[in-house]
């Protein structure tokens, strides 16, 4: 939660992000929203103007906490050298395997998934403009200055998102994988493994494209 934001409005985006992904959109009632969030069904409206701008905060709150997982570090892309390209993906994985490892995602990732399988979600699209369009177009930049390859070829495009997809699995499926590995939950000894082996996954890819 931002500093400047109202505390209710707050409540209310965390019950309605949990109650979008576990039930959907249609099913969430704004009235349950409201109880979980601990305040009256006219706040909703006071806030957001209704249960469709409720969503639409969902999905902004979910765009400004994924862009600060995914951040593009500071600085003139055009000094950029590759070492340091690959130390900024590096950094990049590290950042996303501590963030979808931790339960705190677990709701957002539910959110997510319940709104991209929506045909007629506005989600997909205002997080396309808001986040990953922006996002992905920067990172292809980085990679292109890793490896040497062209930002925008289609298969930079498609190696930037299989680095963020391998991560994405270990929260999407991550029932199979804790039962498979013998983990309850993700513990931090877990939590180093899965880096270790996505940035092996990386460097190879990588000195793949550089050899």
């Amino acid at each position: 939660m931002q500093e400047s934001e109202h505390p209710t409005r707050a409540s209310l985006i965390q019950a309605a992000l949990r109650q979008f992904g576990r039930d959907g959109f249609a099913a969430a009632s704004t009235r349950s929203i409201a109880a979980e969030a601990g305040t009256n069904i006219s706040s909703i409206a006071y806030h957001f103007g209704g249960k469709d701008g409720l969503r639409l905060a969902c999905a902004d709150f979910v765009a400004a906490r994924v862009g600060r997982v995914a951040r593009v570090l500071p600085g003139d892309p055009a000094l950029l050298t590759p070492d340091g390209a690959r130390h900024i993906l590096r950094r990049l994985v590290r950042r996303i395997v501590l963030f979808l490892t931790a339960p705190a995602a677990e709701p957002v990732v539910a959110f997510l998934l319940r709104e991209m399988a929506q045909p007629n979600s506005p989600v997909p699209e205002r997080l396309y403009h808001a986040l990953i369009e922006s996002r992905h177009r920067a990172l292809c930049h980085i990679w292109s200055t890793a490896t040497g390859r062209p930002a925008e070829s289609d298969d930079v495009k498609l190696a930037v998102f299989s680095i963020v997809g391998q991560a994405a699995y270990f929260r999407l499926a991550a029932p199979v994988v804790q039962r498979r590995m013998g983990w309850n939950g993700y513990p931090s000894a877990a939590i180093r493994a899965i880096a270790r082996r996505l940035l092996f996954n990386l460097d190879a890819i990588m000195d793949a494209e550089n050899g």
